[in-house]
């Protein structure tokens, strides 16, 4: 009998050492920051639905319809996201306002895809002073890639400085004698793109930028400008405006039957926000670059990427306009964040967050154009190099040329 029981003893005491391996192995996998549970993700998000770039606020609204459908099918991992979104009318000190509200009250695990260069800039320091992921944000200041002074701040789309130097390299090629009026927006974001624009031309700058014009985004219309960089004699006409601007800066240069080659930068170059508002007629010829796939392009009508990003609109974003590229922009940036949020499984600590976002490796979501993939690392924190240039042709844009990169240094 002595025997017996000593042995149940042993066979209870081994039991109960595999329960607490068990269990502490458990505690150990589950790892949160505030903001993550068992069953909740709570990320918070920041958008001009108002002011001067609410074009912009449906970028949001898809987030927010994407998410939606992730927590309708059971959430990642088990844990529905809980997406709250703000409103900065585009106004700096209303970021500031917001992201404190979303960091400290709100207690989200991080802010996802803040839109625009000033409120970001204006958010930056604080956000990395918290250390709160500031992740993929919507603008594509050059400034967002760098991991040793700012680890907790990591952008999504091309560089702008990568961009036009991209259109830098065409003009050198194509129109080497060009002389080139610039618009641009007075801020960070306007002024990344010009600086990018002037060292893709490197020593030609000087003698091929015969013009230079800024407008504040307070200004209700940019006629004037348009008017007195036509008076340059310019024939080739680089224009850095959001999508207010662009449509403005699009009719005007009909309007006043200016014929310049007319480059346009991406975050402009919407269909359904920008070009149809301005008129299909007074857009053709117009050049800009891009990464993702638009549906106004046949040759995606059987693309399994294409569709489901149609689906998805038809079955969980139906108020959405499949012409409006910001749509497909917070399409492809949502599945992006899926992604992480995937591979951080249950290791939901803000700096897992961001480890997991710097190891992405040939990612895609199928509305990238083919050939174009999201790669990060440790020192890398500039997901998407690679664009495409295109050309506006009756009702669409007009994929020509390579997949180029556009590396800063590159």
């Amino acid at each position: 009998m002595p025997v017996i029981a000593h042995r149940i003893a042993i066979a209870s005491a081994a039991a109960f050492a595999v329960l607490a391996a068990t269990a502490s192995g458990a505690l150990a996998q589950k790892k949160y920051d505030t903001g993550a549970t068992d069953t909740e993700i709570r990320i918070g998000n920041i958008m001009p639905y108002s002011g001067p770039a609410s074009a912009y606020g449906v970028i949001g609204k898809t987030e927010a319809a994407y998410f939606k459908k992730i927590n309708d099918a059971g959430g990642i991992n088990g844990r529905k996201i809980n997406f709250i979104s703000y409103d900065d009318s585009y106004s700096p000190p209303k970021t500031v306002e917001q992201a404190r509200k979303l960091v400290e009250s709100d207690e989200v695990l991080f802010i996802f895809n803040p839109l625009g260069t000033p409120p970001n800039s204006a958010i930056h320091k604080y956000m990395n002073s918290k250390k709160v992921p500031q992740l993929f944000v919507a603008t594509g200041a050059t400034k967002w890639n760098d991991p040793k002074d700012f680890p907790w701040t990591m952008g999504w789309q091309p560089s702008y400085q990568s961009e036009s130097r991209i259109y830098a390299k065409y003009l050198l090629k194509e129109k080497p004698a060009a002389k080139i009026a610039v618009l641009y927006q007075n801020d960070d974001y306007g002024k990344d793109y010009l600086k990018g624009l002037k060292d893709g031309l490197g020593a030609k700058a000087a003698a091929m930028i015969i013009a230079e014009e800024s407008y504040e985004t307070t200004e209700p219309t940019i006629d004037n400008h348009i008017v007195k960089l036509k008076s340059t004699g310019a024939d080739v006409f680089v224009d850095i405006t959001t999508p207010k601007f662009a449509a403005q800066a699009i009719k005007k240069v009909a309007e006043i039957e200016w014929k310049p080659l007319h480059i346009l930068n991406n975050v402009g170059a919407s269909v359904g926000s920008v070009i149809k508002p301005a008129g299909y007629q007074n857009a053709q010829d117009i050049i800009s670059a891009a990464y993702l796939k638009d549906v106004s392009d046949p040759q995606w009508d059987n693309d399994p990427g294409m569709k489901q990003f149609l689906d998805f609109l038809a079955k969980d974003f139906p108020e959405g306009n499949k012409l409006d590229g910001s749509v497909i922009v917070g399409y492809g940036v949502a599945q992006t964040l899926v992604q992480v949020l995937k591979q951080c499984g249950d290791n939901l600590t803000r700096e897992n967050i961001m480890k997991q976002a710097a190891s992405l490796k040939d990612f895609r979501t199928e509305v990238l154009l083919p050939g174009i993939k999201i790669n990060t690392s440790a020192t890398n924190f500039a997901p998407i190099s690679q664009l495409q240039l295109q050309r506006f042709k009756g009702e669409r844009w007009e994929l020509f040329g390579d997949i180029i990169s556009g590396d800063v240094g590159g």
